[in-house]
């Protein structure tokens, strides 16, 4: 595959800003394109002298930064032909180890596990378990008890719901990657709001389609640019509750008025998580044809891979119907568990909302004191902060922030083309004396930017 000239001009964004030589500076940046995933492996670089023209520099400086790739073992040459990008050949280090240890992990955005609360919840999934042993095991739509618990826990929020409405599937990623599969063809488009929840990206680019971004600014989404997106889209994917990852949250004005043509994902994943007052109220009481999905990953534990498809029995038919090409069913003795948290009303528990208002205030806190020149919005719900830098650092700072003890995501991670550069999402999931730890590891970061220093570390997985 080739990529254009324009494409990674797009993708470099203010590569001339930072200390250093021109041609260093414009390698780092395309090596941190090739670490975060954004220049396929094997794909071919632009000629030197169009990515020059591009760019408005000279050849010299795109050959050099060329041959500091090849140098580095992120690109390989041959004769008559463009450069490829590659990996080095030594082997990345493992995932949460290349900050070393007693390292700040902030690249997860995900709560600890209410020990207590889970062990009742499979004591009580194991004594039910024996019912189970006359059957095949194999419930493609999701065990009856379970199902009912869910449809159970959208009628709470006052939206009607029927068992046969819902698909029990492994996790919210798995439920949207059946969606995809079901509803979208190769070159189909699909409105998402911008940025949005990294792994979405993949499940769509995967499914081979155009990806349409609508911006999520600080005020939150533009119903008028939502609505003229949709005419030419396949799909929609929205996160309305406690946006992944702004912590944003779609006013019920906009929910009312919003009128989306083509079909729409709602992913309600954070819907319990609000801090300040009740849960919102359900995208389907405005768009009953809406696709809900869920999971208890972030209200429960990310290590209860659990969720599910709210949707018209007709469609769960057809969503049934490509499940088997990655599998058969769920967890039998974890859909009973789950069963038992959502019938307890587990997944909203005050205790742990205290808990999450604490942290965040504490990360606000400790941004305001060590980083004042960063703007993050107090999201009024879910587990994340959107930190904005004045500079387009998100990326170098991942790259160099292991070295100082602290794991980061970086903005481009949540985006297309490159976008975001000058954000990192900072989650709150961590007790207040590691977080106020974390931002200050993170400030020495910025600080070594500053000074003209270098990261050479791979981005860390993001949940």
């Amino acid at each position: 595959m080739k990529v254009s000239a324009h494409a990674v001009a797009r993708m470099l964004g203010t590569w001339r800003e930072g200390p250093g030589p021109a041609h260093q500076r414009l390698s780092d940046r395309l090596r941190l394109l090739v670490l975060d995933g954004r220049l396929p492996l094997g794909s071919s670089l632009p000629g030197e002298r169009d990515l020059a023209t591009v760019l408005s520099t000279s050849r010299t400086t795109v050959g050099a930064a060329y041959r500091t790739l090849v140098d580095q073992g992120y690109a390989a040459t041959r004769a008559r032909a463009r450069a490829t990008v590659r990996l080095p050949d030594d082997p990345p280090a493992e995932p949460g180890n290349t900050a070393g240890p007693g390292a700040i992990d902030l690249s997860f955005a995900a709560p600890p596990a209410p020990v207590e609360i889970l062990h009742t919840a499979f004591a009580t999934a194991l004594e039910q378990l024996p019912r189970h042993f006359e059957r095949h095991g194999y419930d493609r739509y999701g065990i009856a008890e379970l199902r009912e618990a869910v449809a159970g826990w959208y009628r709470r929020r006052s939206l009607p719901t029927d068992p046969d409405h819902i698909l029990i599937t492994n996790g919210a990623q798995h439920a949207l990657a059946l969606v995809a599969r079901t509803l979208l063809a190769p070159r189909d488009r699909v409105l998402i709001d911008h940025p949005t929840y990294p792994h979405a990206i993949s499940t769509f680019t995967e499914a081979r389609a155009r990806l349409l971004a609508v911006a999520v600014g600080p005020s939150g989404w533009d119903t008028a640019q939502l609505q003229e997106a949709a005419r030419g889209a396949n799909l929609a994917y929205l996160i309305p509750d406690f946006h992944n990852p702004t912590g944003l949250c779609m006013p019920t004005s906009v929910r009312a008025g919003l009128r989306l043509t083509c079909p729409t994902v709602v992913d309600e994943t954070m819907t319990d998580l609000a801090l300040e007052g009740a849960s919102p109220e359900p995208f389907a009481l405005h768009m009953p044809t809406a696709i809900s999905i869920g999971s208890v990953s972030k209200s429960i534990w990310g290590g209860l891979r659990i969720g599910w498809i709210r949707a018209t029995p007709s469609l769960l038919e057809r969503v049934q119907q490509t499940r088997h090409a990655t599998d058969l069913g769920t967890p039998v003795v974890e859909q009973l568990a789950t069963a038992a948290l959502l019938n307890e009303h587990r997944t909203r528990r005050p205790d742990a909302l205290r808990q999450l208002r604490s942290q965040r205030d504490a990360l606000c806190a400790a941004l305001a004191e060590n980083l004042p020149e960063v703007r993050a919005l107090r999201p009024d719900g879910g587990v994340t902060l959107w930190a904005a830098f004045p500079e387009p650092i998100g990326s170098r700072l991942a790259a160099i922030a292991p070295d100082h003890g602290v794991t980061i995501a970086a903005g481009p991670r949540f985006g297309i083309g490159g976008a975001f550069e000058r954000n990192v999402r900072l989650p709150y999931t961590l007790p207040p004396d590691r977080l106020t730890e974390a931002v200050g590891r993170l400030t020495l970061a910025r600080r070594a930017l500053a000074r003209g220093a270098t990261g050479t570390h791979t981005p860390a997985a993001v949940a």
